[in-house]
């Protein structure tokens, strides 16, 4: 199993350098987000199909779910960011680095997410395990609070899309449908879905991937995510009271008066 790991950890440097080949060509590193979920759905198949064995329930309760959460992910970026400039997270980076960034935009955005997509994809290696064909309880479980938080990132971000695409809604806040519930649906939903996995995984024997879970938590909640989004909202027209009345993460009933 840790030999299978290592290879995915090859493999996955090399699409990375093939995808920063292709950002250098495009002068566009927002690529990087497109592959993200993506990433892990190769990861998930590169273990199934690099020694093939039979495939039980549980085994089926953790790929499918990956490669639906990741897919879903990548198709929604791509949509999302589809004609459109290079994000602006990349332009400031670009412009510290200078004429450095060509090769500096390897290792600090590329080879970086790609070391972070392998890490947080420590419960995948539970496809690698010797099970019996019974769906463990905890299985259940973990598949359970998937669902949980697949709604709320797609549900989430559907609505957001919505939302947006309506030109009257401009420059207001978005406080609608889940967004009532927690102002970051999609992040919690993210979050959660990585500790269904991890649930998945624990109950084949991949309990001590808790890391996983745990990583994108924080990365969501205290780095790239919901830090990020609210120091850049904070300004915006009604957005400190929808912080007053609006849980910041975990879902629940919005706060009246």
């Amino acid at each position: 199993m840790w030999r299978d790991y290592l290879y995915g950890f090859a493999l996955i440097l090399i699409l990375m350098t093939i995808l920063w080949l292709y950002s250098l060509r495009l002068k566009n590193a927002s690529i990087v987000d497109i592959f993200w979920g993506s990433g892990f759905v190769i990861l998930a198949w590169f273990y199934v199909l690099i020694k093939p064995q039979p495939l039980h329930i549980p085994h089926l309760v953790l790929l499918i779910p990956v490669t639906i959460w990741g897919s879903r992910l990548s198709l929604h970026i791509f949509k999302r960011n589809h004609g459109k400039p290079e994000d602006f997270r990349y332009q400031e980076m670009r412009s510290r680095g200078g004429s450095s960034w060509t090769i500096r935009s390897l290792f600090s955005v590329f080879w970086l997410q790609g070391i972070l997509l392998w890490v947080i994809a420590l419960p995948l290696a539970a496809l690698r395990q010797t099970v019996n064909s019974h769906l463990p309880v905890l299985s259940i479980i973990g598949l359970i609070v998937w669902l949980i938080g697949f709604y709320f990132e797609a549900v989430g971000d559907a609505q957001l899309g919505s939302f947006r695409a309506n030109p009257a809604n401009s420059g207001k806040v978005m406080d609608q449908g889940v967004w009532r519930y927690t102002r970051h649906p999609n992040y919690f939903g993210d979050s959660a879905q990585w500790w269904g996995f991890y649930l998945i995984s624990a109950s084949m024997g991949g309990w001590w991937t808790i890391l996983s879970p745990v990583i994108m938590t924080y990365l969501l909640t205290r780095v790239s995510g919901v830090a990020l989004l609210e120091k850049s909202m904070e300004s915006r027209p009604g957005y400190r009271e929808y912080i007053q009345r609006t849980s910041p993460f975990i879902p629940w009933f919005p706060k009246k008066g």
